[in-house]
């Protein structure tokens, strides 16, 4: 029996794929739990017109989030400052949040803190540093910036 999944089934297909199984599963299991529909000539219309709408968003968003991987990584001379002593040591250390307010503060540009990710171990020094901005599931950028001392 062919059937139109409509969530991801281990061992069995992904979410909007067009799959046979066996008709005991389908009927008994699948379709009961909500978890596939029979994949009739209008079911496969219907997914068909719902694949083009989803291929048309998912294109303006990726090309919305390029255009924001472009802005983040043209970022140069962005500068943290922080509380440190005389040897160059930070009190406390920087994090994602501080980050993110700088961007904002500096460049008028809001980032959420949870799609940066400062690459190496926690920063203690002055000194200076890369981040990885997750813009959008595979398109990454990269940031770089200066701790200094207040």
């Amino acid at each position: 029996m062919e059937i139109i999944l409509k969530q991801d089934v281990a061992h069995v297909g992904y979410k909007d794929e067009i799959v046979k199984v066996k008709d005991g599963y389908a009927n008994n299991y699948l379709i009961p739990q909500g978890l596939a529909i029979m994949a009739t000539a209008s079911a496969k219309k219907v997914l068909a017109e719902n694949l083009k709408q989803r291929a048309f968003k998912e294109q303006k968003i990726r090309q919305e989030a390029e255009a924001l991987a472009e802005k983040i990584n043209a970022i140069k001379g962005l500068k943290l400052a922080t509380k440190a002593g005389e040897n160059g040591k930070i009190y406390g250390s920087v994090n994602t949040i501080q980050l993110s307010d700088a961007i904002k503060s500096q460049f008028d540009m809001d980032i959420d803190r949870k799609k940066i990710a400062i690459k190496g171990e926690a920063i203690k020094e002055v000194g200076n540093y890369q981040a990885t901005v997750s813009v959008y599931k595979d398109i990454k950028a990269e940031i770089s910036f200066d701790v200094v001392a207040e």
